[in-house]
């Protein structure tokens, strides 16, 4: 299966390790819950005949569904006229501001996708009223052809998902079966990652939150449900003593992923200590 990337540029997606991670996933998949989808990366690249799509995000949940409800040609259709009638580009700041102010008076989730493709690092940035609020990506952003041909790929791969937007302690796990698949890809506790819920308040990821996801887990594993955990293990001189514990006293299987999040601050003046990122299975 040729990995498709998909045409966000989530926080902490999962596409430069999809790969390595599909290495460990259940070679058959009836039902799939991707709990933390983000940009839906690991969704889109992973077969089952029943996939769902969940995060508190909203916002990129909303985006997702309407590419899935309007066929491809109506969305470059819709795309490339807002682009030309809002005059965006990558060197016009006012332009990108007004229709910013716009999109926040009407909030069109085709608008919003428009608009993070001219923002700073394609960024989903909300503020506590859920004004979108991300700079401008000046000489930087625009909805390119690499990011065309992405879109394209990825209303391929969607039609069967079914995309929710729920808390993760609320998302109803009754629909996993004996034998079912959970992959889950929270906001990691010791790294650079936030949890912006849209919801309760933009907060920070907290250590009650990986003790309930990990209790989830926990009694999914002990119904017959596969999951599949990715988490840091150590950062930047720091580790995740609670879940170091949750592994060895569940007797879990850990395997270590390669991939550097030196760079995920770049104003960080400890770069150069070492992320363990691993994947955590119950099977």
């Amino acid at each position: 299966m040729i990995m498709t990337k998909a045409p966000f540029n989530y926080i902490g997606n999962k596409y430069r390790v999809i790969n390595k991670i599909k290495e460990y996933f259940p070679q058959k998949i009836h039902t799939i819950v991707d709990l933390f989808c983000g940009g839906c990366d690991v969704t889109i690249n992973t077969s089952a005949k029943i996939r769902y799509a969940n995060d508190i995000n909203f916002f990129v949940i909303e985006i997702c569904k309407a590419f899935q409800n309007n066929t491809i040609d109506y969305l470059l259709y819709h795309i490339d006229e807002t682009i030309k009638n809002w005059g965006l580009t990558k060197e016009d700041k006012e332009a990108y501001l007004k229709f910013r102010n716009y999109y926040n008076n009407t909030k069109n989730p085709l608008d919003l996708y428009v608009l993070i493709c001219f923002s700073f690092n394609y960024q989903f940035r909300f503020n506590s009223s859920y004004e979108y609020n991300n700079p401008f990506g000046k000489s930087r952003s625009s909805f390119n052809e690499v990011m065309r041909k992405n879109l394209i790929e990825f209303k391929k791969r969607i039609d069967n998902v079914i995309f929710t937007d729920y808390d993760f302690v609320d998302f109803d796990y009754s629909v996993l079966k004996i034998g079912d698949f959970l992959y889950a890809d929270p906001p990691y506790l010791i790294s650079c990652g936030t949890y912006n819920d849209g919801k309760r308040g933009f907060r920070g990821w907290t250590q009650n939150d990986d003790y309930d996801l990990l209790s989830i887990l926990k009694k999914l594993s002990e119904r017959g449900v596969l999951f599949a955990l990715s988490n840091v293990l150590e950062h930047k001189g720091e580790t995740n003593d609670f879940l170091l514990r949750w592994i060895a006293d569940n007797n879990y299987i850990v395997h270590y992923i390669d991939f550097n999040y030196n760079n995920c601050n770049y104003q960080s003046s400890n770069r150069k200590n070492n992320t363990t990122e691993v994947l955590i299975t119950n099977y």
